[in-house]
Formats: C-alpha cells, structure tokens, sequence
C-alpha cells in the first residue's frame, strides 16, 4: 500500500469513524466527462440531508459539495453521488483515483437518472476490471437502517416498467459501490413540485436514501 492510499485511509477512518451528530460529516456529488448531466436533481441531495438530519439526528452539512472524479479531494468526502442521464467517462486518472478513493473507505451511489446504464457498467468496470455489478441481497444492512425495506429498492418513477434494483460493487465483503437501477430516487428526493410525485413515493425515496447515508456513515 503506498503513502498516499496509507494517508487518505486514516483520513476517511476519521471521517466514517466520526459521530453522526458531529458537523463534521459531508457529502458532495461527482462532476464527470462524457457529456452526461451530472448536475441533475439540483433539489435532490439538499432535501436528502434535510430529512437525515431531521429524521436521524445528523449534523450533515448543507453545503453539498460537487467534486471531480480525477481530484484528490474526494478524500474529503466518505459519501458521493452520481446522478444523470446519459454518457459518463472516466479516463485512466480518474478511474484509478475512484478505485484509491474506493479502496480507502470511500463510497460511491450511483442514481441512474434514466439512460445511464449503457455508460455506467463500462465505466465502473474500467474502476474494477475485476469485479462485477452483484443484485444487493435484501437481507444487506443496507435495507435494514432506521428504516425497513424487506423488498429491496422502491419504485420511483416507471420509465420500462422494469422492477427497481440496487446492484453493488464488493471488495472484500464492504460494499463499496451501490447502483440504483430503474428506481429514480434522485427524482424522489427533489422538491415536490418538480415531479408531483405523490407524497408516499417520495417519502419511500427519502427513506432509502436516509438508510444508504446511515449505512455508509456506520458501516
């Protein structure tokens, strides 16, 4: 293991070691190439931390920050987000900093926005040309937070039809990875108006969502 994955593994052990009530804890949304819109849901991770805040008792900051997939400070963050709708490329940088930043004790959620899947399974596998998209088991803590899902992810909106899904990326059992699949809960936590999603979908959004940051910041 070399200086820099030595040094940023004690800086993300302080991190996720850190009380959920501190106001430490930060999340931030990953800027990436390929022309696909990773700006997405500008409502969405805002009313998120909200709600965690409220509903788990976190101090997250509200100060959602956007980082680039190549820069050294993702170690800042234990938690990132990946949302859009189309193209992503991570060129041989950038992949190699998201596998460190990964392999270090980083986390990365991936929300396909609709018509990202064509583009994310060959970008995360340039991170992991070793391992393969897994159906996140709905035993996994994941599902089993503050709040319950015994049958895995909701469904948001239906664009196919196709049933929700979370497949993850594991490295020695940790879940490093999660991909959201056909379930749009970017969309659910963005503010009512934007979608009119009826008020039980988007609490079920918002409820996934306050269990994948508990998870992240307790695992």
């Amino acid at each position: 293991m070399n200086k820099i994955i030595v040094c940023t593994t004690l800086v993300l052990c302080w991190i996720m070691g850190t009380s959920l009530t501190t106001n430490s804890l930060k999340i931030a949304l990953l800027k990436y190439n390929g022309g696909g819109d990773w700006y997405a849901n500008e409502t969405a991770l805002p009313n998120l931390v909200k709600y965690c805040n409220e509903k788990l008792g976190t101090t997250i900051s509200e100060d959602i920050g956007e980082i680039e997939a190549g820069s050294p400070e993702i170690f800042n963050y234990a938690f990132v987000h990946m949302t859009g709708h189309g193209n992503v490329v991570f060129n041989d940088q950038e992949a190699e900093n998201l596998r460190n930043y990964l392999l270090a004790g980083g986390f990365l959620h991936i929300d396909d926005n609709y018509g990202m899947d064509p583009y994310v399974r060959p970008a995360v596998k340039k991170i992991f040309p070793e391992l393969s998209f897994v159906e996140v088991p709905f035993s996994h803590r994941l599902y089993h937070q503050k709040f319950d899902f015994n049958n895995g992810m909701p469904k948001v909106h239906e664009h196919d039809g196709k049933p929700a899904k979370g497949y993850g990326i594991f490295v020695e059992g940790r879940l490093v990875v999660l991909y959201t699949y056909e379930t749009d809960l970017g969309d659910g936590w963005e503010d009512p108006e934007v979608h009119n999603d009826p008020p039980d979908v988007r609490e079920k959004a918002l409820k996934i969502g306050a269990n994948i940051i508990q998870f992240v910041f307790t695992q």
